[in-house]
């Protein structure tokens, strides 16, 4: 496969999980806003922006209605969730040769609606619709590609792209949630249905409850979250499916290229393998999260070494063994 299309696969792969991850945080966060006092509203507000990557700054907006339309319908924005539909669709396009024509239709089709004039409408009367739009139109996307594209390499790009982002944005999420500017735990300051928009946001509150029993305890919803090995948005389902799609590129390509990156997830792989959290909240939430970051971001850049910005001479090597 070409290093750009796999590039471009693995890319919308990515936007199109972060703007899914958008909607369900900033439709908790919205719902969350019932009957909340305005200091608890910028509170919520804040740390959703920084589950979203970004710095909220609350002279910018008139309100936090205004700030939640922007965040899902601003192009100017770069973490709204028009741009990343946007950079999904932009990348689809770059890899029409990869995707099946019923993928860019979904993706077209998701972009449109957000473009729209109508969908600013639509928000004002009822924000619920626009975010369940973009949910179900994520979903559905992702049993398109599953039924309708082969499942090569451009599949397992796109499956580790999507894969990568889940991981970093759990981890950012319980970060934000269980420490104050990433040194002290804040667990006691969250109220009961703090802690389930947590869940929520990660659409894990069904299944925490039939693990854990509706008792929401903070180190039950960090070890749910981190190390359950059967629900997807856990960090460790997602760093499992991480080394499963790099492991089938690397034999699809002949074993030749994917060793590193395949090595670096598999070592996180272990280590959450292996975690018990009790250890990890002894040894310091805070520090295990920014680990887990530091080494997603390793293996995405091993990612892109080894498969899109790798030496020519590397290349013609694999072409000739």
């Amino acid at each position: 496969m070409l290093s750009r299309v796999a590039d471009h696969l693995y890319w919308m792969g990515r936007y199109l999980e972060r703007a899914e991850h958008s909607a369900r945080l900033l439709e908790v966060n919205l719902h969350g806003n019932l009957d909340q006092s305005e200091r608890s509203e910028e509170r919520r507000w804040r740390r959703l922006a920084r589950s979203l990557g970004m710095e909220l700054q609350p002279e910018m907006w008139p309100s936090f209605d205004a700030l939640g339309q922007a965040l899902t319908l601003d192009a100017a924005i770069p973490e709204s969730i028009l741009s990343r539909v946007k950079a999904a669709r932009d990348n689809a396009r770059q890899g029409w040769e990869q995707i099946s024509s019923e993928m860019w239709e979904q993706i077209n089709r998701m972009f449109l609606y957000l473009d729209r004039s109508s969908a600013t409408d639509v928000w004002l009367e009822e924000p619920q619709t626009v975010f369940n739009a973009v949910k179900q139109g994520a979903y559905l996307f992702q049993g398109i590609t599953d039924a309708t594209m082969s499942h090569g390499e451009g599949w397992q790009f796109i499956q580790v792209g999507r894969a990568t982002e889940r991981a970093v944005a759990t981890a950012r999420l319980l970060d934000v949630h269980f420490c104050q500017d990433g040194a002290a735990p804040k667990e006691e300051s969250l109220s009961f249905l703090e802690w389930a928009a947590v869940l929520k946001s990660c659409t894990a509150f069904e299944a925490y409850v039939k693990t854990y029993s509706a008792q929401l305890e903070p180190s039950n919803i960090a070890a749910f979250l981190l190390l359950n090995p059967e629900f997807p948005r856990s960090i460790r389902f997602s760093t499992s499916s991480m080394k499963s799609g790099l492991h089938a590129i690397g034999r699809m390509a002949g074993g030749r290229m994917a060793g590193r990156p395949e090595r670096l997830a598999g070592r996180l792989q272990a280590d959450l393998d292996y975690g018990q959290i009790d250890e990890i909240m002894s040894g310091g939430l805070d520090s295990y999260l920014e680990s887990i970051r530091h080494q997603c971001e390793q293996i995405h850049r091993a990612v892109h070494e080894t498969f899109i910005r790798y030496p020519v001479a590397t290349a013609l090597a694999a072409q000739h063994s």
